[in-house]
C-alpha cells in the first residue's frame, strides 16, 4: 500500500498485522480518489474505521486543510501516527482513538463539520448505517459536502434518512462505495 499522488506521493504505508484490518487496495484507492479529486484541496476531510489511514493520509497528500483519523484498535492508532509522521502530514492531522459512534458524538458536541466524510467499518456489521444516521443527527457534514461507504458488494447499498445516494462505484466482486449527498431539503 502506497500514498498515489500529491506530497507524500510513492511513500509505502504500514498497515496493521493480521487480518482485523482490511486495507483499500491502491487500484480503489486510486479510482476513488480520481472520482472526487476536485473536492479534496482546502476539504477538511473524516476518516472513520481508520485502519492504517491510507485514505486520509492521500486527501492530506492532496491537499486537504485537515484529517480526522478514528480508529478503535490501539494498534492501528500507532500504524496512523507512524503512517502520518513518515508523511510529514501530522500538522494537519488530529488521530482519535475510539468507537466511531462515540468518536462522532464528540465531535459534533465540538462543532467540527466535514467536506468528506470516508467510512470503512467492517463489512456486514450494520456499522455504516449506524455512522450515517449520527452523522445525520449532529449534522457533521457541510451542507455541499459528501460521504463515501466502502462496503462489501454482497451487502445492499447504504442509505440513511436525509440523503441521497448520489452515485455507487463496484469494484469487483468484492467492494462497492456508495457515496451520499444531503437531500436537496436538507442543504
Amino acid at each position: 500500500m502506497r500514498v498515489i499522488s500529491g506530497q507524500a506521493r510513492g511513500l509505502k504505508l504500514k498497515t496493521p498485522e493480521g487480518l482485523a484490518t482490511r486495507p483499500t487496495t491502491d487500484r480503489i484507492k486510486e479510482s476513488l480518489f480520481n472520482i472526487i479529486a476536485g473536492d479534496i484541496p482546502e476539504s477538511d476531510f473524516l476518516d472513520l474505521f481508520g485502519g492504517s489511514g491510507g485514505i486520509g493520509i492521500e486527501a492530506l497528500s492532496r491537499g486537504a486543510a485537515s484529517a480526522v483519523f478514528v480508529d478503535q484498535s490501539q494498534e492501528s492508532i500507532d500504524v496512523i501516527k507512524y503512517n502520518l509522521d513518515r508523511a510529514r502530514l501530522s500538522e494537519r492531522a488530529e488521530v482519535i482513538m475510539g468507537n466511531a459512534l462515540s468518536v462522532i458524538s464528540s465531535l459534533g458536541a465540538r462543532g467540527r463539520r466535514f467536506d468528506i466524510i470516508y467510512m470503512d467499518p467492517p463489512y456486514s456489521m450494520g456499522l455504516a448505517q449506524a455512522a450515517l444516521e449520527a452523522v445525520y443527527s449532529l449534522r457533521l457534514l457541510k451542507p455541499h459536502g459528501f460521504i463515501a461507504v466502502e462496503q462489501a458488494n454482497t451487502e445492499p447499498p447504504v442509505e440513511a434518512e436525509g440523503f441521497t445516494v448520489s452515485r455507487i462505484k463496484d469494484y469487483g466482486r468484492t467492494t462497492r462505495i456508495t457515496f451520499l449527498r444531503y437531500t436537496e431539503e436538507e442543504q
